[in-house]
């Protein structure tokens, strides 16, 4: 395995090279860049090995309409169909991140994927009402492949960001951007779990109450 040539990781070509990244960012926010030709890719390699999976994360959000730069692809697998996954590719254009790790490198194009596993649970990791779904129980297809339906995707980032402590706040924040692009409702609430509904009616409202920002006015 230590005689794959990796391609440098995308976060560090953009770290090197200002051009080369605004060019990728365009390219991404076309659905034509590195991470989508990940997603597609690997998406495909799950199918055919007839892994159930769902995506996650900034492409999830990217899929249901807030447009979001990410270097990374977040896939929701069953514990199962992560083993069977790694049997099948490691080795073959894909590399762990370290040793053990669940995580891989498409060795391609550079571009991480993290896993999150069905069953454990979000933010601290600690045991909560809020688990990480089955796949096929909260996945919808968009154009082609498997995404967190949105109920479940908002209600997984509101438990991350009510538990993860600061380094996951970020996951309110995207639920923040989610209900002021996609115009979500408060009834939407309704849809979600009771352990984070509450915390979704706070920030609707703390949005409903807000003045318009000075590009927004």
């Amino acid at each position: 395995m230590s005689s794959i040539l990796v391609t440098i990781p995308i976060e560090e070509r953009i770290k090197r090279d200002r051009g080369w990244s605004m060019d990728e960012g365009d390219r991404h926010f076309r659905g034509r860049g590195l991470v989508f030709e990940t997603l597609r890719k690997i998406t495909a390699r799950l199918e055919d090995i007839g892994v159930p999976y769902a995506v996650a994360g900034a492409l999830a959000m990217d899929a249901h309409g807030l447009r979001r730069l990410t270097v990374g692809v977040d896939i929701l697998v069953e514990r199962a169909g992560l083993d069977a996954l790694h049997h099948a590719v490691v080795g073959l254009g894909y590399v762990p991140l370290f040793a053990g790790s669940k995580s891989l490198r498409d060795v391609e194009h550079g571009v991480r994927i993290e896993f999150l596993i069905a069953g454990d649970f979000p933010g601290d990791g600690k045991p909560k009402p809020i688990a990480f779904p089955r796949p096929d129980d909260a996945s919808i297809v968009l154009e082609g492949i498997r995404f967190l339906t949105l109920p479940r995707l908002v209600e997984l980032k509101l438990a991350s960001g009510m538990t993860g402590g600061i380094p996951r706040l970020k996951d309110l924040a995207d639920v923040v951007e989610l209900v002021k692009t996609l115009d979500l409702p408060g009834a939407f609430a309704a849809e979600l779990h009771p352990f984070v509904r509450e915390k979704y009616l706070e920030l609707w409202t703390g949005i409903r109450d807000s003045p318009p920002g000075p590009l927004e006015s």
